[in-house]
């Protein structure tokens, strides 16, 4: 099912940039967008893992950067039977982590500073088989993509935005509402981007950490942890990202902006989790 949505995705955007080549240049836009469309793609597919790694100033550690981390994630992936992941830590205050990579052999799971210095062993274990559980439910591909791609709509958006604006010479030709359009349709591009990553995919990440560290409690203490923080702290990072992390890191969110939440409610989370624990 995810290679259905990440192909679907890819053509999603491929269609979308066409048709905004289409409406700026005529035929010669339309194809110009198309290979651009194309090497978008293929850049997401083969990095975007890294550029998210980048972004974000990850650092791969070793045993000898980061042995409590290393050592944590090394006897979890093996309880999972996954391959070894590499390990990376944010050097960020906010708690949170996310997982990324093509596939299990590929993956990285990242961790902030803040993670490390908030939560306990158990529930740092609790957060790392979570990510573990996207690893192994095959959902890092589609959401690392899915962020690489939000982002190239926002730029396009941005860019369509400030040339509205400025318009100089070489855009005389351009219909102002053509231009106003595509900056009201490609934020909401990038928002339907985000949506059709599933917010399931966090339950069934929720319930396959909890089987894998063997502690749904230890994770919903962490989950209460971070909502906590991130209601009171919210971090300003490129939307485009917020899928990726186990919790929003932008805040609490309200009015019509709760309706298109890239994450399930946190309390349902910890409910889902309490529930488990009474059944294990």
């Amino acid at each position: 099912m995810n290679t259905i949505k990440t192909f679907l995705l890819m053509s999603a955007l491929a269609v979308f940039l066409v048709a905004i080549g289409g409406l700026l240049g005529g035929p010669n836009g339309a194809r110009g967008c198309f290979l651009l469309a194309v090497a978008i793609n293929g850049a997401a597919y083969w990095f975007s893992d890294r550029v998210v790694l980048r972004a974000y100033r990850a650092r791969i550690v070793t045993d000898s950067d980061a042995p409590r981390l290393v050592g944590t994630v090394r006897k979890l992936a093996k309880k999972a039977g996954l391959p070894m992941p590499r390990v990376a830590i944010i050097p960020m205050e906010a708690p949170n982590a996310f997982a990324a990579g093509r596939n299990p052999r590929t993956a990285v799971i990242a961790t902030t500073t803040g993670l490390l210095n908030l939560l306990s062993q158990d529930e740092l274990e609790g957060v790392l088989a979570h990510e573990l559980g996207h690893v192994r439910n095959r959902d890092i591909l589609i959401a690392t993509m899915a962020a690489a791609l939000a982002g190239a709509v926002s730029m396009l958006s941005n860019s369509a935005k400030w040339n509205l604006m400025f318009r100089g010479q070489r855009m005389r030709g351009t219909n102002p509402v053509v231009l106003l359009l595509i900056t009201i349709m490609a934020p909401m591009a990038a928002m339907l981007i985000q949506m059709s990553i599933s917010r399931n995919r966090e339950f069934d990440a929720d319930k396959a950490g909890a089987q894998i560290s063997g502690k749904p409690l230890a994770l919903s203490s962490a989950l209460e942890k971070l909502q906590s923080l991130s209601d009171t702290h919210p971090v300003p990072i490129n939307p485009s990202t917020a899928h990726l992390f186990i919790m929003n890191p932008l805040g609490r969110e309200g009015g019509i902006a709760e309706l298109f939440r890239t994450h399930p409610s946190t309390t349902e989370r910890v409910m889902r989790l309490r529930k488990m624990s009474e059944n294990m």
